[in-house]
């Protein structure tokens, strides 16, 4: 079997859905590659790279697996053959006219933005591989259009205070901007309506505003859901009050198969300060901001710039178009089970029945939903049985009695033991109970990397074990053998547990 690379057809795409690099994964899969003439041009790609890479330029519309980015026009549909398979960004579930351009040919279309979000699925999540570059290219596009430090800085001229940058949306966009800012030295401060994304957020500099809600849940989904209007009164006085105070917002806020949900009001953009700059990276799906244009770059009449592109991934088409085209790779594995070039579409296969829009000529969409779960797993239900019995304190009798006939124990033993012997047990004595209230207050955290160091303490076993080798008795020859050995164990052990834990805090 071929498959076939396009050119992209969408005026101003510059991505490509397969790059020289995933030209070989898809070869060693048993797949014959084929490449339209000038298909990687715009992401840097030439002809002759995939050429060396194994590929041969062609028509790709010819091909038995046509890959493509965005969906293509008519006109490649027209040349693609019957039976074939085409993959690439249909986007079902806004555009029911494409499902129906597509019904109507006697092929199979796979959509791969319609991955479902389950674990196994991850390597071939589109979605967040492009809202990944693209939350990265929104701060840069601010950045420009803000022209202005982000970063604070005091110098000889005077003070620079930092810019302040408000994320709405803390997924998978909205983390690479909240980590692209703070590396720009940005104040940064996101809300989210799921609270399990707060340490995610301060992890990255961020500061994470709750709203404080009775809606406010664990996602079971790992998507945010619309919320309720308690919920969406308290937000937008959260968004009133920051946007006064931000110099650059940045929205991501999406519903998935629904419009983009309202966030900034018009009262709310007017209330920026003039020089303010706003991305909705939800324009594509209607916007999170009042006024934002499609597409387009507008300046409103207090001076705020409201960036609505749709294309910011692909405005870092070389870095789109390799993880896009490995997206790819790794379902072209999952389909082609035993490597020889072979395409099996799975029915019974949750992922490859998500993406299906169209099978062989046939409707498939919308396709069955897939149960998934963000949320943490439900503690399992214990069986009703009789309750283990609870282990009560030792009684304070028992316990200084205990502790009486210990003392007795070890008065006794001093009592009879060679003198030789007492110096030896008070220091063991004494570094029991030193021991124990040093160690006992130690922090958790320190206790491997502290028990690992400590380990070294074993050489002394080894150099008192080597003073007794040599001696008349073999027994105690042999015991100072095995005690060399276990303790240089331990000393070995220690210090190399030490390194590797200090290696992980090594940031090259």
């Amino acid at each position: 079997m071929i498959v076939g690379v396009l050119k992209e057809a969408r005026a101003g795409e510059h991505r490509v859905s397969a790059t020289p690099a995933t030209i070989e994964p898809i070869r060693k899969l048993g797949y014959d590659v084929v490449v339209d003439s000038g298909a990687g041009v715009a992401a840097g790609f030439t002809d002759s790279a995939y050429e060396a890479a194994g590929a041969r330029i062609g028509d790709a519309t010819a091909a038995d697996v046509v890959l493509g980015v965005n969906a293509p026009s008519p006109a490649q549909l027209d040349g693609v053959r019957p039976e074939a398979t085409v993959i690439a960004l249909f986007a079902p579930a806004f555009d029911p006219e494409m499902v129906e351009e597509l019904g109507r040919r006697p092929f199979t279309a796979l959509s791969m933005d319609a991955v479902p979000r389950i674990s196994r699925a991850q390597s071939m999540d589109v979605l967040s591989s492009m809202a990944n570059i693209a939350g990265y290219r929104a701060v840069v596009e601010a950045a420009h259009t803000f022209g202005r430090f982000f970063t604070g800085q005091v110098t000889a001229a005077g003070k620079v205070p930092p810019a302040k940058v408000l994320v709405a949306g803390a997924g998978v966009a909205g983390l690479a901007a909240i980590g692209a800012a703070g590396s720009l030295g940005a104040i940064v401060r996101a809300t989210d309506p799921r609270p399990e994304v707060a340490d995610q957020v301060r992890s990255l500099g961020g500061e994470y505003l709750s709203i404080e809600s009775a809606e406010v849940e664990v996602s079971k989904t790992g998507y945010a859901k619309e919320m309720g209007d308690d919920y969406k009164a308290r937000e937008v006085e959260l968004y009133s009050t920051q946007c006064r105070e931000a110099d650059i917002v940045i929205t991501t806020a999406l519903i998935p198969g629904r419009p983009a949900p309202t966030l900034i009001t018009a009262e709310m953009v007017a209330s920026m300060k003039p020089g303010s700059v706003i991305v909705d990276m939800a324009a594509a799906n209607g916007g999170n901001v009042v006024g934002t244009v499609k597409g387009e770059k507008v300046v409103t009449d207090n001076g705020v710039t409201i960036i609505g592109y749709t294309d910011l991934a692909g405005r870092l088409p070389a870095q789109a178009s390799q993880l896009y085209g490995t997206n790819l790779v790794n379902l072209l594995k999952l389909m082609t089970p035993g490597k020889d070039a072979t395409l099996v579409l799975d029915w019974d296969d949750p992922v490859q029945r998500s993406i299906t829009v169209v099978r062989e000529g046939e409707s498939a969409w919308p396709p069955p939903p897939v149960q998934v779960s963000a949320a943490p797993a439900p503690a399992a239900k214990v069986a009703e049985t009789k309750p283990s019995p609870v282990k009560e304190p030792m009684p304070a009798k028992r316990k200084f009695g205990g502790v009486a006939v210990g003392a007795l124990a070890l008065f006794l033993a001093a009592g009879f033991a060679p003198a030789a012997l007492l110096p030896h047990v008070t220091v063991f004595v004494l570094a029991i109970v030193i021991g124990y209230y040093v160690i006992g207050h130690v922090h958790h955290a320190l206790h491997t990397p502290l028990m690992s160091v400590t380990n070294a303490i074993s050489g002394i076993i080894v150099v008192g074990a080597l003073l007794q080798i040599g001696h008349s008795s073999i027994t105690v020859t042999v015991l100072s053998a095995v005690a060399i050995l276990l303790a240089s164990i331990n000393v070995f052990g220690g210090f190399a547990v030490t390194r590797r834990m200090l290696a992980m805090f090594n940031r090259s």
